[in-house]
């Protein structure tokens, strides 16, 4: 390679497990302060790029082809040699921080092995480079900081944490794989913001794999998208998303969720209704046997959901969406009334608790760690159906089992497969199922669709739509997608540090927001809902 500007380059790679190829000619460039975007559905080969180019695949993998960082040729390099260049010249941030770090070690200890690794820095030396990592990723009170361990710290706060090691040792090539699919919307702009601040000081290149095409447009100068392997389409941000050359190009910006919830009827009844509900929790005490005050999660907050309605719980991580939501199914401790169909639910206990939760129903966001991978499909939807009729003989819990299945888009005769031989689309949907087969009248959806591609997205909202018109089902949906709450939401709840700011009707509530946090929300996402 001449261009001396040029720090990462791949031609015609191409990755195989077995006699099975999974990339195709896959051929870019990234130049000196470039972030250049790997696009594509799941599946299209985005992350096994990266990951075979610097031979971070498993042993059975075939990967051909040229590839070059900074001039140098990264063909047959020793393992040694391998592991210095990995997390010394090349940086990297998943999308999980918390498995990228170390429960049982402390973010000092972890920080301080790789420096020691490549810089060879011990003691107090380490320990006062590790400071200023933290400081340069922007993390409040850095010598705290350095005692904590990655549970005790947020979301956004582990990400920086990631992004500090992979930038401690001043690589040429930062590679972040969906850094921010977990966070919600405000810390996804503050990471992408910080990505940007290090690439520009330090000079790096950035190759920013992700399905999400609206933070590609505000974060990204080139664009490389890739279908089944290969790469469709390449060039300038501008150009690709302004004038799209290939089909597919076109086919993944036309997946934004689009449309409304249907009309509610002019008289509606009350499904649940929460007066003075307020969630708290005891802390620990000090050394000197002092309880300090407990933890208020939700402030006492009154809240409605009629039938047939969704109501959209939006706000950022630690605002109380999940836990206010837990607490009107009485899944946690709560203070105050819950009416459920005009019964007191938080009066009932034991058996009369739970014959109630057949009527309410739980869709959780992973679609990975909700299903367990050592049962069937047919055992994982029928297990609720078991303990609340279990009067119901085999072949009619088979019979229900298929014709859910078929309601949720997925063939009845995938009864007897396990959940890793699904896509992360289709385990949504047996999840579901797995659901609604109970009939319930209420279904909570806590980011049902963040770990999934837009195309998917789109599917998914088309699917509980259709499952809400025809069963009349009441959903309480949280997400931090506003796109996908205007797709799904009747009504907003907006929450900030356990408190409604702010609440009203869908359309209303996000085109003339009257609170600067629900702005904030909505600058955040990139989105414009103004008229």
């Amino acid at each position: 390679m001449a261009n001396d500007d040029v720090v990462f380059e791949l031609d015609a790679l191409r990755i195989a497990f077995g006699d099975m190829r999974v990339v195709e000619d896959l051929s870019l460039t990234i130049r000196r302060g470039e972030t250049a975007a790997l696009v594509g559905e799941s599946g299209s080969g985005k992350s096994v790029s990266a990951l075979g180019a610097l031979d971070l695949l498993p042993p059975g993998a075939r990967v051909e082809g040229g590839r070059w960082l900074c001039g140098q040729s990264l063909e047959g390099l020793s393992p040694r040699r391998w592991n210095t260049l990995r997390g010394g010249q090349v940086g990297f941030v998943f999308q999980e921080p918390t498995t990228s770090l170390n429960p049982l070690h402390t973010v000092g200890k972890q920080l301080g092995e790789t420096l020691r690794l490549h810089q060879g820095l011990r003691g107090r030396a380490a320990r006062q480079r590790a400071r200023e990592l933290l400081v340069e990723v922007q993390l409040p009170r850095p010598d705290e900081m350095l005692e904590a361990h990655p549970h005790q710290l947020s979301g956004g706060q582990r990400q920086r944490v990631v992004i500090a090691m992979a930038i401690a040792n001043a690589p040429q090539l930062l590679i972040a794989d969906e850094p921010t699919t977990a966070l919600d919307v405000t810390v996804q702009q503050e990471i992408l913001a910080l990505l940007a601040r290090l690439r520009d000081a330090n000079g790096m290149a950035m190759l920013f794999i992700t399905h999400d095409l609206n933070l590609v447009r505000r974060h990204a100068d080139s664009v490389h998208v890739m279908q089944h392997g290969r790469l469709v389409e390449s060039g300038s941000v501008t150009r690709v998303f302004d004038a799209p050359r290939a089909a597919y190009t076109q086919h993944l910006l036309a997946a934004n969720p689009e449309g409304h919830a249907a009309p509610l009827p002019a008289t509606r009844t009350m499904l649940l209704e929460a007066r003075r509900l307020g969630v708290s929790f005891a802390r620990s005490k000090s050394w000197f046997g002092r309880r300090p005050a407990p933890f208020v999660a939700v402030q006492p907050l009154d809240i409605t959901l009629a039938r047939g309605e969704t109501l959209g719980l939006v706000g950022e991580s630690g605002s109380g969406k999940t836990t206010l939501a837990l607490a009107l199914l009485r899944l946690t401790a709560a203070d105050g009334e819950i009416l459920f169909d005009g019964e007191r639910l938080d009066a009932l206990r034991g058996n009369a608790l739970r014959r109630r939760r057949r009527r309410f129903q739980v869709v959780f966001q992973d679609p990975y760690g909700s299903l367990s991978p050592r049962m069937p499909v047919m055992d994982i939807v029928s297990e609720g159906l078991r303990f609340h009729h279990p009067a119901l003989s085999d072949e009619e819990i088979e019979q229900r089992v298929a014709t859910t299945l078929e309601e949720v888009g997925l063939p009845a005769n995938c009864a007897a497969r396990y959940p890793h031989e699904f896509s992360g689309g289709q385990r949504q949907r047996i999840a579901v199922a797995r659901a609604v087969i109970l009939e319930p009248d209420l279904l909570v959806l806590d980011e049902p669709t963040s770990a999934l591609d837009r195309s998917v997205q789109k599917q998914l909202i088309a699917l509980l739509r259709g499952l809400q018109a025809r069963r009349g089902l009441s959903y309480l949906f949280i997400s931090h997608d506003l796109a996908v709450v205007r797709a799904m939401a009747h009504r907003i709840v907006v929450l900030k540090d356990g408190e409604i700011v702010e609440q009203g009707d869908c359309d209303t509530l996000l085109n003339q927001p009257r609170e600067a946090y629900t702005k904030r929300l909505l600058e955040a996402s990139g989105l414009h809902f103004g008229t």
